[in-house]
């Protein structure tokens, strides 16, 4: 069994997998006073819950933009799991060529993404990941990861908003009825969240014309299974994508590590 691990800007995400099945996966927030002891005592309740031990975890991947927090969860694997983590990145066997000027550079989530998005779809694929930011990730018609771009998040922009602007409160995140609010929070919700949909398809388009060609679609992240009732430009939501990518990648590690045995 394998625990894999997301940690995002807001939230961290676990996943259990008894080989290719996940069993669960949970979401915390990402609180940089975290100990390993609470993760550690966090992941015994979500392996109970999932019906199993935690005792049969034999591999951990991580996934981290949050550097505070990856050294403390390296810390549990090794004093709960008796384990070393994969640590994800570009200098591992990812079984895609990245094309960025820097592959160190690119957040290991969006890797993960890349990684799992190819194993479902083919190229050419942009994977939009609705979390802290929004990302549009760009996977080629010959699968080589090469780029993509970076926006403010759906709750990222609405929190802004309200912090700037003294008037404005903090409001629920879901669409209105009517693009045209007849009071604050629902004017709020709209500029917010239809505004979000029609520049996620114009980016699309912009790809598109780049790539010289339709890319399918995949939604993940917090917010992508309320876009994707917005949007018929999204082909397929796959909520767990980066955990889905974690897990292919530890296999792709632990399968060069026994061949060079």
């Amino acid at each position: 069994m394998m625990l894999a691990v997301d940690i995002g800007n807001t939230h961290t995400v676990f996943g259990i997998y008894d080989g290719k099945k996940l069993l669960g996966n949970w979401r915390v927030t990402s609180f940089v006073t975290r100990t390993e002891d609470e993760f550690g005592a966090l992941v015994k309740t979500f392996c109970e819950q999932a019906g199993t031990s935690h005792k049969k975890i034999r591999s951990i991947g991580i996934s981290s933009v949050v550097p505070n927090l990856t050294g403390v969860m390296e810390l549990m694997a090794k004093k709960y799991f008796d384990t070393e983590p994969v640590i994800i990145s570009s200098t591992l066997p990812l079984g895609i060529t990245v094309r960025y000027d820097d592959p160190l550079s690119v957040g290991a989530d969006r890797l993960c993404n890349a990684v799992a998005g190819l194993a479902k779809y083919k190229g050419p694929l942009v994977i939009v990941d609705f979390g802290t930011a929004t990302t549009f990730d760009v996977v080629s018609a010959e699968g080589e990861y090469i780029g993509g771009s970076i926006a403010p998040g759906i709750e990222t922009s609405a929190n802004e908003l309200h912090h700037r602007a003294a008037k404005l409160p903090k409001i629920d995140l879901h669409f209105p009825k009517k693009t045209i609010g007849t009071n604050t929070v629902e004017s709020m919700q709209s500029g917010i969240l239809f505004s979000a949909v029609d520049a996620m398809e114009a980016m699309i388009r912009r790809i598109s014309k780049e790539l010289d060609d339709y890319p399918t679609v995949v939604a993940t992240g917090g917010f992508s299974e309320l876009m994707k009732k917005h949007s018929k430009i999204i082909n397929h939501h796959e909520p767990t994508l980066v955990l889905e990518g974690i897990r292919l990648i530890v296999e792709r590690v632990q399968k060069r590590k026994t061949n060079r045995k």
